[in-house]
């Protein structure tokens, strides 16, 4: 039997797992403002969800966890959020309850790539996805939304850009020359470039290999192609944006990794000092026509993603404590069978009437409860010993002042609301 973790995961300790409830639920209180309402979906789906035939991304062609089950129907593990959001909304007929959808996600992913720093083959995202419109202003939003994230987390090395990819007519009229222009190159490309040729050209101006990006260096831009409906929406939410005060920055040959995108993408990238190549922390974009290729309705839709490792990573270098030191309002320390006792029913009291607390189960001596106490941050010692037991009191002490005083027992949960 191994003793190690899978490749490509990793375990949260008791000491960093602070850090991650912090950040989730942070996350949560963001989304409710914006009036988004938590959408949970299982981390398996049938294969089809993602391995749609028009889909030709890396993450979907190379990177799934495919497998078939006992009745030899084919899953996979779900590599990211959006598809498994939007089969639930068709399935549950979401579109007929609101013109619009404001949904957001919570949970792991899982992706076949090399591991490498913040980049885990199981990893943690959360999300939203806003369906129903195609309204340049709920666009804006959505941006400003993935914005907020970064802002209310005091991140400051951090750079939202921006592109379009322009509607169906736009899109494909740009696809038409891009291909033809890489066409005279293609023996020269690399060698997943050449496939993405035939596939989708778009995915080329994403690759990290310096023979493509040397080829593209010159490639004809998206932006060149928008028809008249795409440039006037493009242009709506970038006087948005101004008017809002939300910086951003043009990147004319950003595509993003998904091949459903189209009109606006984005992408969160932290320009922070050790931060490392890989230095996006999330990103999304429009997709029009994912509903319909999954069997729904015509259902225009826009969403976003933030890896939660690179996140917490980020935070870190930049030294933004998000979550603070957990403490316990109580350590009762005791002395003996009957001490014990006492303190453990009156413990159970005091977790019923909100407080935390604790007391040592393992028979240390005076001075390492106090010490162990002091590990968890005891904000108050209720100490028993053979009199207090018999007088019926107990002795709390107060650990920052040193103050200690004596009180009935059934005083103790009225004088901790007083003291706390």
């Amino acid at each position: 039997m191994s003793q190690v973790k899978v490749k490509g995961t990793y375990d949260v300790l008791p000491n960093e797992s602070k850090r991650w409830v912090a950040l989730e639920s942070y996350a949560r209180e963001l989304f409710r403002k914006f009036n988004y309402k938590e959408i949970r979906t299982p981390i398996m789906e049938y294969s089809d969800v993602f391995h749609r035939e028009n889909e030709g991304s890396d993450m979907v062609t190379k990177e799934t966890y495919n497998f078939k089950d006992k009745g030899d129907r084919n899953l996979t593990l779900r590599p990211e959020g959006t598809a498994g959001v939007i089969r639930s909304f068709i399935e549950n007929k979401l579109y007929a309850q609101n013109d619009l959808t404001k949904l957001f996600y919570i949970g792991p992913n899982f992706r076949y790539e090399r591991p490498q720093k913040g980049r885990f083959r199981q990893f943690m995202q959360f999300g939203v996805e806003a369906l129903g419109t195609n309204n340049p202003y709920l666009d804006a939003e959505v941006l400003a939304l993935a914005y907020e994230t970064i802002r209310g987390l005091g991140l400051k090395g951090v750079v939202v850009k921006i592109n379009s990819l322009g509607n169906d007519a736009s899109k494909a009229a740009y696809k038409e020359a891009l291909y033809n222009y890489l066409l005279p190159y293609k023996d020269q490309l690399s060698e997943d470039s050449q496939v993405r040729l035939e596939k989708n050209p778009l995915r080329i101006l994403d690759s990290k290999v310096p023979v493509d990006k040397e080829i593209t260096k010159n490639a004809p831009l998206p932006l060149e192609y928008l028809d008249e409906e795409s440039r006037n929406s493009f242009e709506t939410i970038t006087r948005l944006l101004d008017q809002a005060k939300i910086p951003y920055a043009l990147d004319r040959k950003l595509v993003r990794g998904l091949d459903y995108y189209s009109h606006i993408v984005f992408e969160i990238q932290a320009e922070i000092e050790g931060f490392g190549s890989q230095n996006a922390l999330g990103g999304g974009g429009r997709y029009d026509n994912l509903v319909s290729e999954l069997g729904g309705p015509k259902t225009p839709g826009i969403g976003f993603a933030f890896g939660m490792e690179r996140l917490l990573n980020a935070l870190e270098i930049e030294g933004r404590e998000l979550a603070p030191e957990p403490s316990l309002d109580a350590f009762f320390v005791t002395f003996d069978e009957k001490s014990k006792d006492l303190a453990f029913n009156l413990q159970n009291e005091l977790r019923v009437h909100g407080f935390s607390s604790d007391l040592n189960y393992t028979n240390k001596n005076f001075k390492s409860q106090l010490k162990e106490a002091l590990n968890h941050r005891a904000k108050f010692l209720v100490i028993i010993g053979e009199n207090e037991v018999n007088e019926g009191v107990v002795n709390l002490k107060n650990t920052s002042t040193e103050e200690q005083i004596k009180i009935r027992k059934e005083e103790l949960v009225n004088k901790l609301k007083e003291l706390l």
